[in-house]
């Protein structure tokens, strides 16, 4: 088995084709999973699969509802802005 890496904007993906992860899926998978690793199948001219974890899936998507409207979007700017100044506060949390 061989796996192709490719830098992509600071991101490691694996790229391989149809065959190849058919003759080790297990191995792809497990590559994915435990290495928070993306891998593209490629299956021939601009056309490819996208297999990620779950928990990476989630994370996008999670991502995505946050980024969603220009309401929540300001927020989180305006929340990582008083974080790199130094804006925080600690608050004690109150126990029943």
């Amino acid at each position: 088995m061989y796996i192709n890496l490719y830098l992509i904007k600071y991101n490691i993906m694996l790229l391989t084709t149809v065959s190849e992860f058919r003759k080790d899926i297990k191995t792809y998978l497990d590559l994915v999973v435990k290495n928070f690793e993306t891998l593209i199948i490629n299956r021939g001219k601009d056309s490819g699969i996208v297999v990620m974890s779950l928990q990476e899936y989630n994370s996008l998507m999670a991502t995505n509802h946050e980024l969603s409207s220009r309401k929540n979007e300001l927020r989180l700017d305006a929340a990582i802005d008083k974080l790199k100044n130094g804006k925080t506060f600690n608050k004690d949390l109150i126990e029943d």
